[in-house]
């Protein structure tokens, strides 16, 4: 891990840590909630030694990049307005892509905005998902999943935090990491998160000194940052209506765990394998559902992730 260099830059208004290694063509790595940079650590090492410049920034409102207070300023323009300015900080044309969960989403945008600045796309956990202009994001999880669905229940400013800090930061990350239920994630508003089970012992791909990682930074930050993606949902729908039925035109390899939530929500299976997905991604070249595998995908099968991630750039 001492290899990795740490750098901050200003971009579009902000100053953005990354953690970086190696040299040659970039690949950029998106991190999702609640993560940071460090949750590539294992691909940053593996594919900076086989020819890359891996770069993992800490997203706009995580870790040590900074964290504007109101959820209007996580728009999906700003944080992909925050990753091209890295770019051109970095003097980097376009580089290979690389997202999971919430950097999964923005991947997705980043590529319909500026598909000039990505060679290719491996995108984890989170399939593109076409904008559905008759209802908002957070209204329809809510119809479909009703009012303690976990982004609903991300929505109120202030509430979700109290909870976590009720239940503390590293049980929090145990809980999260070591999830393998697919079925929808429910915090029922009278218990909160201190009603869920315990979390059972640590896995082998994850140890006590990641979660005192994540815990430490996020003990700092707090979690509103990574929050306020979830409250700038529906700002999003709003602000993205000129894209409705644009297509995704990179060349794209997606990843799932079949016992990712995000792979259990109603309708996405046959979207991903009934034609729909390829639809609306033309130059979708392959789908790769890992058997056994949950969630936090690149951090669970760290070595599988990195090849998945060689063989497909080293095409483009």
């Amino acid at each position: 891990m001492e290899v990795i260099e740490h750098t901050t830059v200003t971009t579009n208004g902000i100053n953005m840590h990354y953690a970086s290694v190696g040299s040659g063509l970039v690949i950029l790595f998106l991190h999702g909630f609640p993560e940071l940079w460090y949750s590539w650590r294992h691909q940053l090492l593996s594919l900076s030694s086989l020819g890359y410049r891996c770069v993992a920034p800490d997203l706009r409102g995580y870790g040590d990049t900074d964290a504007p207070t109101s959820a209007d300023s996580y728009t999906v323009f700003h944080i992909v307005g925050d990753l091209v300015g890295l770019l051109d900080m970095l003097g980097v044309d376009s580089v290979y892509l690389v997202g999971h969960d919430w950097g999964a989403l923005i991947a997705w945008s980043f590529c319909q905005f500026r598909p000039d600045r990505v060679k290719a796309l491996v995108n984890l956990s989170v399939a593109y998902r076409p904008r559905n202009p008759m209802v908002k994001p957070v209204e329809g999880l809510r119809a479909l999943f009703g009012d303690d669905y976990y982004i609903c229940r991300f929505q109120e400013p202030g509430e979700i935090e109290d909870d976590i800090a009720q239940l503390g930061t590293e049980k929090l990350f145990k809980l999260f990491l070591t999830s393998r239920d697919p079925c929808p994630f429910l915090i029922p508003k009278e218990t909160g998160l201190r009603g869920m089970p315990d979390p059972p012992p640590l896995p082998s791909w994850i140890s006590e000194q990641d979660i005192h990682y994540f815990a430490n930074k996020f003990n700092r930050t707090g979690f509103t940052g990574g929050l306020n993606y979830y409250r700038a949902m529906d700002r999003n729908w709003e602000l993205t209506a000129p894209w409705t039925g644009l297509q995704i035109k990179v060349p794209v390899k997606f990843i799932v765990g079949d016992l990712d939530i995000t792979y259990h929500i109603p309708g996405i299976k046959e979207y991903i394998h009934g034609g729909g997905f390829k639809k609306d991604v033309p130059f979708l070249q392959e789908v790769v559902v890992m058997e056994g595998v949950a969630h936090f995908i690149n951090q669970e099968k760290p070595e599988e992730i990195s090849m998945h991630i060689y063989d497909f750039i080293k095409k483009f």
